[in-house]
């Protein structure tokens, strides 16, 4: 009996110690690559918000990413307010 329980532990921890379900993706397209593509990052956007946990987290991340890119562009804004404000 003594020896059973030692025994059951080594069996629980290198259970526990096994490879995970979901092996991570390395093909996912860069952010740019994304950005560069509308349709396809349209595609994948209705994909990401319907089942995320198939496409994966990395790559609805760079979709957010990417999206957010397209939205705002290089961050200059060509927008100067005026002097003044306007009065109303």
């Amino acid at each position: 009996m003594k020896k059973t329980i030692p025994f059951l532990l080594v069996a629980v921890v290198l259970t526990a110690c096994g490879p995970t379900d979901t092996p991570e993706k390395k093909d996912v397209p860069s952010v740019e690559e994304l950005a560069s593509d509308p349709a396809r990052l349209k595609e994948l956007r209705q994909q990401c918000k319907t089942d995320r946990a198939t496409l994966g987290d990395v790559l609805c991340n760079r979709v957010a990413e990417a999206t957010r890119k397209r939205f705002y562009g290089d961050g200059n804004t060509p927008y100067t307010p005026p002097e003044n404000p306007p009065k109303f």
